[in-house]
């Protein structure tokens, strides 16, 4: 097992920007929108983040307890477990702006990945 160190960050930034991602996808079976969430992470994961991002996915129907350990209401639901802080987004992940704010999810330059609608005035 290998441990990288690196010197702390000076900002909320700056860690978010050198950690990778954690998220969770909570699904249930192979549904239409259990689908369309997979396949809507998985093309924000590849297009936002780079290399920078681990994913798991959950199926409610395999593993019903999670569910209750993990506080899942609804589904499909998003976690970002790391960087902190935690957050969640439920539904399909269809609206890719609002998954981007919603989870805080940062570029490598460090700031908040947004497209060009909906960036803030200056």
């Amino acid at each position: 097992m290998s441990h990288v160190s690196q010197a702390p960050s000076t900002s909320k930034r700056d860690s978010a920007k050198n950690s990778p991602y954690h998220l969770t996808l909570y699904v249930a079976g192979h549904s239409p929108k259990s689908r369309l969430a997979m396949s809507n992470l998985h093309q924000l994961c590849e297009t936002r983040l780079s290399s920078k991002y681990t994913v798991e996915i959950v199926d409610l129907l395999r593993e019903p307890k999670r569910a209750r350990l993990d506080q899942i209401v609804a589904i499909p639901t998003l976690v970002k477990k790391l960087p902190p802080p935690l957050k969640k987004i439920i539904g399909d992940l269809s609206n890719t702006e609002k998954v981007l704010v919603g989870l805080d999810l940062y570029d490598e330059s460090g700031e908040v990945i947004l497209s060009s609608a909906m960036e803030p005035p200056p």
